[in-house]
């Protein structure tokens, strides 16, 4: 069978799309009719997928969404399985709060990737906005589980609120990176803004270059940590710089905090 294939009519679309009813396990025994048929919120209105989309294909496991723009939002939105491919930008809120499957994006993504996500893997091959993999606005849990993949540089608040899993950024990162963190790696190869770290809890940031730390973070010295290597391994099977034996390291220099917080978080700046 071939992808499950929409192709966007008119680019960009005049506004923006509600794509939260295009996901695999919500498309699966559909016949192409009944796909079409279904109203997406556009702007104002709501509109026929046959409207927006040229559809082609027959295989719901494995959706592309071609021609895509940064108008298209919640792609992905609770996936529980299957693949989607966005060829082109994605919007906000691509993989909210996903329970599996996997989200590969050829651009960039808006605000909000992977917010409050809980399992899958989500890899973006642009930049990502604010508030990557974060909790919604007055909510305390950000992402859940999974992992998110930018290979670009990412925004503000990268990881707020993070409660289990990892982000791996092989770019840079924006200000706030890992702030009010509860668990999890957040993991950066390039720069980080300032304030990393602020108010975080437990978790680990993983940095490649020296960040701004607030002062209520401890300078804990030089340390080999055994486990690193053994972080670095699981990331093997990834398309992404993470794969490369050449990059992993075990000597680091760790400061713990927030001390206004927990304290019991830590930032680990490779040596």
């Amino acid at each position: 069978m071939t992808s499950l294939t929409f192709t966007l009519i008119e680019t960009p679309p005049a506004q923006r799309i509600d794509m939260s009813p295009l996901v695999c396990h919500k498309l699966a025994g559909l016949s192409l009719d009944q796909i079409a048929a279904i109203e997406l919120q556009c702007g104002k209105q709501k509109l026929r997928v046959d409207q927006l989309f040229h559809i082609t294909g027959s295989n719901a496991d494995d959706i592309s969404i071609v021609g895509s723009t940064g108008k298209l939002d919640f792609i992905g939105k609770e996936l529980a399985s299957g693949c989607i491919s966005v060829q082109g930008e994605a919007g906000a809120y691509l993989g909210m709060q996903m329970k599996g499957g996997t989200i590969n994006v050829i651009g960039d993504v808006g605000f909000y990737a992977g917010c409050e996500m809980k399992n899958g893997l989500i890899q973006i091959e642009g930049d990502a906005g604010d508030f990557l993999g974060s909790a919604l606005p007055g909510n305390k849990q950000g992402m859940k589980g999974g992992t998110i993949l930018v290979k670009g540089n990412v925004g503000q608040r990268c990881g707020d609120h993070l409660r289990r899993g990892q982000i791996l950024v092989e770019g840079n990162a924006g200000d706030y990176c890992g702030s009010r963190m509860v668990a999890g790696t957040i993991a950066v190869m390039g720069q980080v803004g300032r304030y990393a770290g602020y108010a975080m809890r437990r978790g680990t940031l993983l940095l490649w270059n020296q960040p701004q730390l607030p002062a209520t973070f401890n300078d804990c010295g030089s340390h080999t940590l055994a486990f690193l290597p053994m972080l670095f391994a699981s990331f093997k099977s990834l398309n992404s710089r993470f794969a490369d034996k050449g990059i992993a390291f075990n000597r680091v220099r760790r400061f713990g905090g927030d001390m206004a917080e927990a304290g019991r978080g830590e930032i680990l700046v490779k040596l």
